[in-house]
């Protein structure tokens, strides 16, 4: 028994992403994979050395890729998951209490990029991933949802809330 050919236009999938789109979105996206790095792992040096490592992964698994959405979406999910594992492996997620305490250098004034900072540094991951590829990156509701494995209608009620969190955040008052 002869085994069928799938027709060409279905070959893509299962051929993974090529080097050359893997390049094309590095070379386009660079800098913004590096700033959402930064603000995920809190340091610009480990957010080049994780830019780098999620680059490499890609390009390693670029068999695993199965077309389902953008090859965008999915370096994305790659490079935010290596920045998350290199902020555990390397403990460099930030402490908010201890970065505010740290600035405020026992006055009772906190600098407002500090105060931003550490609003950011409470909302829940998702909330902080959801705005650092919104406004970092410039990502579109498509493109956050298939990074972070969500609905797209979940992307808008995610960043909602976390606009909402802070803005409650950075309103209260320091005592």
């Amino acid at each position: 028994m002869k085994k069928s050919r799938l027709p060409n236009r279905h070959v893509h999938w299962m051929q993974g992403a090529s080097l050359e789109e893997i390049e094309r979105v590095y070379r386009q996206r660079l800098p913004e994979f590096r700033r959402v790095a930064a603000a995920i792992v809190g340091n610009r040096e480990a957010a080049r050395d994780a830019v780098q490592e999620g680059f490499a992964i890609a390009v390693r698994k670029r068999k695993t890729f199965r077309g389902e959405g953008p090859v965008d979406a999915w370096l994305w999910r790659v490079v935010v998951n290596a920045a998350r594992e290199h902020a555990r492996r390397r403990d460099e997620i930030p402490d908010p209490e201890a970065g505010a305490r740290a600035a405020r250098n026992g006055t009772s004034e906190e600098e407002p990029d500090t105060r931003v900072r550490v609003a950011l540094a409470i909302l829940p991951e998702r909330q902080r991933l959801a705005l650092f590829l919104r406004y970092y990156a410039d990502l579109d509701y498509r493109t956050i949802a298939d990074t972070l494995d969500i609905a797209i209608g979940t992307v808008g009620v995610t960043l909602s809330t976390a606009h909402m969190r802070l803005r409650e955040l950075l309103e209260e008052v320091p005592q």
